[in-house]
């Protein structure tokens, strides 16, 4: 069972605002998002607050809000998203190992690994991440840094990932959810990812958010019905 049990909300502690991060439709009103899996994915349309979520999460965990995990001091210009500032996360244990993982930033965080020498490469599979191409380093961190109980959070993981390396990736999940405990919230837009046996899913095109079944998902319908009648599809698409 997950050790990250819920995410609550006190939107009392800021006035009303329609200033961002404030005024996410997806997430204003909410007042909880259970947890009751090791495996969560948000998913929806860019722009939709997924990315910011995860990010006020990992920025409560103590992580580096550009990538990494406690021990990291990888910092950058962004702006620190203030939706930390009214989120609570309850623990059944408290963990603090972990890893804040953002695609967008993901060959700064490797620049850094870089910057602290060669002896740090042992940690992410013996070489630079930057001297292996994208998709093999997604891999190469997922498959060597994440060990064991921890939290682990993830923007768009697949972005760099074939379907079938995509595969590969829920394997290395599994492993890690089953033999260290390990617990996974993940952002992402990948209809492969979201198919991980007993996930929960929230849709953040939804407002507020809410839970949805995979196959009821438009990541799931959309890829069905291309896959169905590629011809067909591009037709309509086309045409109409």
């Amino acid at each position: 069972m997950p050790f990250l049990k819920e995410i609550s909300f006190n939107w009392g502690s800021v006035p009303k605002s329609k200033r961002f991060p404030f005024n996410i439709s997806s997430l204003r009103g909410v007042q909880s998002i259970p947890l009751k899996e090791n495996v969560t994915f948000f998913i929806g349309e860019n722009g939709s607050g997924k990315s910011t979520l995860l990010e006020a999460i990992s920025t409560k965990c103590g992580f580096s809000n550009r990538g990494g995990s406690r021990n990291n001091l990888l910092l950058g210009s962004d702006e620190e998203s203030t939706l930390e500032t009214v989120i609570k996360l309850s623990w059944l244990p408290k963990v603090t190992n972990g890893f804040f993982f953002r695609a967008e930033t993901f060959f700064n965080f490797a620049g850094y690994l870089d910057e602290l020498g060669p002896e740090v490469y042992k940690y992410y599979g013996g070489k630079s991440l930057n001297k292996q191409s994208h998709g093999e380093a997604f891999l190469s961190l997922f498959a060597h840094r994440f060990n064991g109980r921890g939290l682990y959070i993830l923007d768009e993981p697949e972005s760099a990932l074939s379907p079938q390396r995509q595969l590969v990736f829920l394997r290395i999940m599994r492993d890690l959810e089953q033999k260290g405990k390990a617990q996974f919230i993940i952002a992402t837009h990948s209809p492969i990812l979201i198919a991980y046996p007993n996930a929960t899913i929230y849709s953040f095109d939804e407002s507020p958010l809410r839970e949805v079944h995979y196959w009821e998902t438009e990541h799931y319908q959309t890829t069905k019905n291309f896959l169905n009648d590629p011809e067909k599809f591009l037709k309509r698409l086309f045409e109409g």
